[in-house]
C-alpha cells in the first residue's frame, strides 16, 4: 500500500484535533509535517510522538511556519494539505487553497463527521462566526441557568496549547491557582478564569478524546457537557444543542468567513449578540443572512451591558484602552467593551499605543496595522507579558481601561490608575436562554427535584 503523504496547515488547535481523529493510527497515511499560522512562536517545535503514536511516528512530527508550504509540498512530495484552523476570510482560504493546488498538492477541509467525538453525556456546544462575538460570555450564562436547575455542567474549551504538548495532554482547572500550575497564558486565562471564579470546572489541552472521558467522570460530578468554542470554529463534539454567536458589528461574516458559516448554518440556535451598541441596519443585515442559510434557527438577540468598576477615573482623562489580544488581531475588531466604556464615560482622548509599543507588542501591530488606538492584551509568552507591561508603562496616559477578561493587574505590574470593564450576556426579550434550555432539560431527562423552570 502506497502512503499519502500530509502537511496539516494550523494554528495549534483544530489542526492537532484533525491529526488525532483522523490520521492517528491511520496507515494510509504519512503526515509530514504541520504548518502554523496566527499565533507567534510556535512553529520550530515538534507534535511529540507519545501524542502523535510512536508505532507510526516515532520522532514525532515537525512543525513549520505556513510561509514555508509551498516549498514544504515540493521537498517532502505531498499529497495532500489540510486546513486546519479558523476565523479566515473566503479569498483567503482560496489563496491558500490556489497556492497549496499550484504546488502539486490536493487541498483537503475536514468536516463534522470525521473529527466530532460522541459523549456519554449531553453536550450543548457554543460557537460563533467570528472570534470576539461573545461566545465566553454566552457559555457563562447558559452555565448560569443550568446551575440554577442544580446540574453539575463541565466545561470543554478548544484548545490553545502553547506550551509543553505532553504536558498539555489533559488540564483541568477548577481554582485560579490550577491557571499558574498549568503556567497558563494570558490567552488561556482569560478563558479559563471566568469559569472557575464561578465555581465550574473547565478543561482543555491536546487529546480531546482523552480530555473528554475525563470531563465525563470529573470528581466533583458531570451532569452536561458545554463545549466553549474558540475563534469561529465548529464543536470538537458532537452537540445535542448547539449555539451559534453572531456580531453585527461585523455584518456578513455569518457568510464571509471560514469556518463561521458552518457554525451559522448547524446552530439550533443564533444570538445575535451586542445589539445594544450596533447599528440596525447591521443587525438587520445579520438577521437577513441567517434567515437564508438557516431559517430553522432559533433566534436571540443578546446586549453586552457593561460593568465599570470605577467610572469616575475615565471622564475628561487622558486613556489607554487594553482589550484582548485575538479578538482585535485576526478577529479584526475596532472597538471593544473598553472603547465603548471610554466613550460613554467622558474619555477626554484614547491614546495611541502604538509608537510606545515595544518588543512582541510592536511586531504585532506591524502583522495588524488596522488595530488603531488600542492596545492588544497579548501574552502567548513571557517576552509578550513582559512587552505588553512595558508598552502600559510607556504609554503616556492617566489611566489604563482593561477590557480582557482577567484581572490583569496580577499578571503585569501597572505603574498608573486602573478601571475594570465587565460584559455579561443578557437576553432581550422572548425566546431566552431559560426558554431554549428547559427544553434541553426536559428532553434529556436531566430534571432535578425542585427544578423551576421545568415542574
Amino acid at each position: 500500500m502506497i502512503k499519502k503523504n500530509v502537511i496539516i496547515i494550523g494554528a495549534a488547535g483544530r489542526d492537532f484535533h484533525n491529526f488525532n481523529t483522523y490520521f492517528r493510527g491511520n496507515a494510509s497515511y504519512n503526515v509530514v509535517a504541520f504548518t502554523a499560522a496566527q499565533i507567534p512562536d510556535i512553529d520550530g517545535r515538534k507534535y511529540p510522538k507519545e501524542l502523535a503514536g510512536e508505532d507510526l511516528y516515532p520522532s514525532g512530527i515537525p512543525i513549520h511556519s505556513q510561509d514555508d508550504l509551498a516549498k514544504l509540498i515540493k521537498d517532502l512530495k505531498v499529497d495532500d494539505c489540510v486546513f486546519s484552523y479558523s476565523d479566515v476570510p473566503y479569498p483567503r482560504v482560496m489563496n491558500i487553497s490556489a497556492l497549496v493546488n499550484a504546488a502539486g498538492a490536493n487541498f483537503v477541509l475536514l468536516g463534522t463527521k470525521d473529527t466530532m467525538l460522541k459523549s456519554t453525556k449531553p453536550v450543548i456546544a457554543v460557537g460563533a462566526t467570528r472570534t470576539g462575538c461573545g461566545k465566553s460570555q454566552t457559555s457563562r450564562r447558559i452555565i448560569e441557568v443550568l446551575m440554577e436547575q442544580g446540574l453539575k455542567v463541565v466545561a470543554v474549551r478548544h484548545p490553545m496549547p502553547y506550551g509543553d504538548l505532553n504536558a498539555q495532554k489533559v488540564q483541568r482547572f477548577a481554582t485560579v491557582e490550577d491557571l499558574k500550575k498549568h503556567k497558563c497564558t494570558i490567552e488561556e486565562m482569560e478563558e479559563y478564569e471566568p469559569h472557575v471564579v464561578r465555581g465550574n470546572v473547565i478543561y482543555a489541552g491536546v487529546d480531546y478524546e482523552a480530555i473528554l472521558r475525563a470531563a465525563e467522570k470529573d470528581p466533583d460530578g458531570c451532569d452536561v457537557i458545554l463545549w466553549d468554542g474558540g475563534n469561529n470554529d465548529f464543536p470538537f463534539y458532537k452537540p445535542d444543542l448547539m449555539f451559534g454567536v453572531a456580531d453585527p458589528h461585523r455584518p456578513g461574516a455569518e457568510v464571509g468567513y471560514y469556518p463561521g458559516e458552518v457554525v451559522a448554518r448547524m446552530s439550533d440556535v443564533i444570538v445575535i449578540n451586542k445589539i445594544d451598541t450596533a447599528s440596525m441596519e447591521n443587525i438587520q443585515i445579520v438577521r437577513d443572512n441567517i434567515a437564508k442559510i438557516n431559517p430553522n434557527a432559533i433566534v436571540i438577540d443578546g446586549a453586552s451591558p457593561l460593568t465599570v468598576d470605577k467610572p469616575e477615573l475615565i471622564r475628561g482623562k487622558k486613556v489607554l484602552v487594553v482589550e484582548d489580544g485575538p479578538t482585535l488581531t485576526h478577529g479584526e475588531m475596532k472597538i471593544g467593551a473598553g472603547t465603548v466604556a471610554a466613550h460613554k464615560f467622558g474619555a477626554a482622548e484614547l491614546v495611541d499605543p502604538r509608537q510606545y509599543a515595544v518588543g512582541k507588542l510592536a511586531e504585532t501591530f506591524k502583522i495588524y496595522p488596522n488595530i488603531g488606538t488600542l492596545l492588544p492584551a497579548m501574552g502567548y509568552g513571557d517576552q509578550q507579558v513582559k512587552d505588553l507591561e512595558k508598552t502600559i508603562e510607556n504609554t503616556p496616559c492617566d489611566v489604563v481601561v482593561i477590557a480582557t477578561p482577567i484581572d490583569l493587574n496580577r499578571l503585569v505590574k501597572i505603574n498608573k490608575p486602573t478601571v475594570k470593564i465587565g460584559y455579561e450576556l443578557q437576553e432581550i426579550g422572548k425566546p431566552d436562554m431559560p426558554d431554549v434550555l428547559c427544553d434541553f432539560i426536559k428532553k434529556h431527562n436531566l430534571v432535578k427535584k425542585g427544578c423551576s423552570c421545568c415542574n
